[in-house]
């Protein structure tokens, strides 16, 4: 969607390989060191104990690997692109290391990973651009506190193993009640950013179309949940917010291919 937008329509088929190249590495890399790092926690939980490394289906060596080849191509990448994206790399790459140790000191996590996973419409404005305009920086806010407010969600069926364990969270800290209350504040940010970049960049009503389904698809998500009833917690975690990203992105890319 950065990309997208930046580039005003379709990007340069170059920009569109290589941003898609970083992407990819970069979430392989993040998620393989998830998965390394938090080994031993998920082998004593019981909901993560058949993940493949706790349950010995994968061999952790292969996992860090795996971590390795893709921040190598991360960096190719990046090389592949403009001198800004070579520069902030090494901050996008902190960034997504140190996430997966921000659980044992600090309640903060979610925002830490909003953080993550916000900084990819960044790096793909400033791909095609060279440069970080402020609607980037909007792109930047509503990713933080979308991913950040769902992860909210999902973290409140772990409280009271988080709490037996000494790791921290918001639920852990707050209470359940408080963390939905937090996600759908995060997720009400979420759609005032959404609606600060249709408006600054004049993108129509196609985008607004899909702003309206991400209101709604939103409002479902959090009507799933409550302090008493989990049950649904993967489906507002996993379905909700996977509909959510297509919707958004096939509706401002329709926006801005018919202006």
């Amino acid at each position: 969607m950065g990309m997208v937008l930046a580039a005003g329509g379709w990007p340069t088929w170059h920009q569109l390989i290589w941003v898609t190249v970083a992407m990819a590495a970069a979430r392989t890399m993040a998620m393989s060191l998830n998965r390394a790092i938090d080994r031993e926690i998920d082998a004593r939980n019981p909901r993560t104990a058949i993940r493949p490394i706790p349950s010995g289906r994968l061999n952790v060596t292969k996992v860090w690997v795996a971590a390795g080849v893709s921040a190598g191509l991360l960096i190719f990448a990046a090389w592949q692109l403009n001198e800004l994206a070579v520069k902030l790399l090494p901050v996008a790459m902190i960034i997504l290391t140190m996430y997966h140790y921000t659980k044992r000191f600090t309640w903060l996590c979610h925002l830490v990973l909003g953080i993550a996973d916000g900084g990819a419409p960044l790096g793909g404005w400033l791909a095609v651009t060279g440069a970080i305009a402020p609607p980037a920086w909007l792109l930047f806010i509503a990713v933080t506190t979308w991913v950040g407010g769902f992860d909210l969600i999902y973290a409140c069926q772990d409280v009271d193993f988080d709490r037996a364990n000494g790791l921290h969270s918001v639920p852990v800290r707050f209470g359940i009640a408080k963390s939905l209350w937090s996600a759908r504040i995060s997720h009400l940010i979420t759609l005032l950013a959404l609606a600060g970049v249709g408006f600054m960049l004049n993108l129509g009503p196609l985008y607004w179309v899909g702003w309206v389904a991400a209101l709604g698809l939103l409002a479902y998500e959090h009507s799933l949940v409550s302090p008493g009833d989990l049950s649904k917690l993967n489906v507002a975690f996993f379905n909700i917010n996977g509909y959510i990203g297509v919707i958004v992105l096939g509706f401002t890319l329709a926006a801005v291919l018919v202006r």
